[in-house]
């Protein structure tokens, strides 16, 4: 039996565009309040990830950090229970991580270390080659959307992506989680997800309006309905099997892309969510000032 996907989405689009908002803001209000949570590979430091043979408390470790000579206050300690991880806000030089790890292995002769240094230059320099990605990529999709079907599509697709991205390092501002480098190709990999997802809605709008009324804005709102009524099907699919595969990733993979999955999995829901109640809305909006507009009528000259 097939499922009728036949609904006012457009209505729907003001209750979305008002979760948007109210979600956007709490994101810049936390990015400039709290900032990201960066990773060795955005500040500079070393970052020691050491395998353990069983269970190391924050509290065994900071004897050691007060040892080689570094303030406490400049050092973050995640411990599990077979991986702990030291983050130094500052580099050690080769005396004070050959005494870390001599000190630590006190605590357990079979642990094993991976030490991963960044030097200032190298953060900001990572930083900003990160954001340039970002925005060369949403200017390129912006540029093929507008060249393939007109200028509204690739501002509304453009705005959806955006907002897609945004959200997910607005999550990871408001709950401290850490951002890193595969968390970089999370967004990228997002953004391209939310752009397919966008444009097979955009081509079937394309395509109906070659059959329909375009005289008012109700002729456009009815073409926009019934196009992500028939997609939404496809749409849905696809959401629910890269959904899937992130989930398995997050709960089964290495802690190396544990931060990559989440993302995935966030950024998946808000794709799928913002082509159908903020990309093709927002076209409707945009080509809907343009029927509104009166025609104007040439007076001849007697």
């Amino acid at each position: 039996m097939r499922f009728n996907w036949n609904f006012d989405y457009v209505k729907g689009s003001k209750i979305a565009y008002i979760f948007s908002i109210i979600l956007t803001i709490t994101g810049i209000i936390s990015i400039l309040a709290l900032g990201l949570n960066y990773a060795v590979d955005f500040r500079a430091g070393s970052n020691v990830d050491i395998s353990v043979s069983k269970a190391i408390t924050a509290e065994q470790i900071q004897p050691i950090v007060k040892d080689i000579g570094v303030d406490e206050g400049d050092v973050t300690i995640t411990s599990g229970a077979d991986r702990v991880n030291v983050r130094f806000s500052n580099v050690l030089d080769e005396n004070q991580e050959s005494k870390f790890k001599e000190e630590f292995a006190k605590l357990d002769a079979s642990a094993s270390y991976e030490v991963n240094t960044v030097d200032p230059e190298m953060a900001k320099e990572l930083e900003r080659n990160a954001i340039y990605a970002v925005l060369i990529a949403s200017i390129g999709i912006m540029i093929y959307v507008a060249i393939r079907f007109e200028w509204r599509f690739g501002l509304a697709a453009v705005i959806a992506l955006f907002h897609d991205a945004f959200v997910v390092i607005s999550v990871f501002s408001i709950f401290r989680l850490e951002v890193d480098l595969t968390f970089i190709t999370a967004v990228l990999t997002i953004v391209g997800f939310s752009i397919n997802d966008t444009i097979v809605i955009f081509d079937r709008i394309r395509e109906n309006l070659r059959f329909a009324k375009k005289t008012t804005k109700a002729d456009l709102r009815e073409v926009v309905n019934r196009s992500l009524a028939q997609t939404m099907t496809r749409s849905l699919n696809t959401t629910f099997t890269v959904f899937a595969a992130s989930i398995c990733l997050f709960i089964f993979g290495g802690e190396s892309i544990r931060m990559f999955s989440l993302a995935m999995v966030i950024g998946t829901l808000f794709g799928a969510y913002s082509s159908i109640y903020i990309a093709a809305p927002l076209w409707l909006m945009l080509k809907g000032k343009q029927v509104d507009k009166p025609k104007t009528v040439a007076k001849e000259s007697n």
